[in-house]
């Protein structure tokens, strides 16, 4: 007999069918500095730590930079994801702030005087991004970021396009 485990406010698959697949089953999901629910962006802590090492690897700081995330036209689904390291935020920029409390031992006193680590989103990226939570899978198969957007309706074999 098969058991499936349901995440809060979600109901039971009709016998025969299959549930879909949670990518965030038994996860945790930090919110920015101030934000409160699926309004503006959000990380897991797989997420957060593999910004900061892959920042330190380029040689920039939270103080000094963050990671721009953004859309733009193209891809097999009609936009595609874009990430890169940015050294400030535009003018009428969203940044969200992630403090890195999460990614050390509990009680650590290095992990309160770590800077954030800031995520900036341009205004039309917005619009298709909110609500998004930004996840890093590394698996024998495949190792990346993953765009969990609840935006999307359809999104392609790559996983770097999507269309809403």
């Amino acid at each position: 007999m098969a058991t499936t485990l349901l995440q809060p406010g979600t109901t039971a698959p009709k016998p025969g069918a299959s549930a879909p697949a949670d990518p965030l089953a038994g996860q945790t999901v930090l919110d920015a500095e101030g934000q409160t629910g699926q309004k503006g962006i959000q990380l897991t802590p797989r997420a957060l730590k593999r910004i900061r090492v892959a920042m330190a690897k380029e040689g920039i700081t939270p103080d000094a930079g963050g990671l721009r995330v953004g859309i733009q036209g193209g891809g097999c689904s009609g936009l595609s994801y874009n990430i890169r390291f940015d050294t400030q935020p535009r003018e009428r920029d969203r940044v969200y702030a992630f403090p890195q409390t999460s990614l050390y031992p509990e009680g650590d006193p290095t992990a309160t005087d770590a800077p954030p680590i800031r995520i900036f989103v341009d205004p039309k990226s917005f619009i298709y991004l909110h609500g998004m939570i930004l996840d890093y899978e590394e698996t024998l198969m495949r190792q990346g970021f993953n765009f969990i957007n609840p935006h999307s309706t359809k999104s392609c074999g790559c996983g770097s396009s999507f269309s809403t």
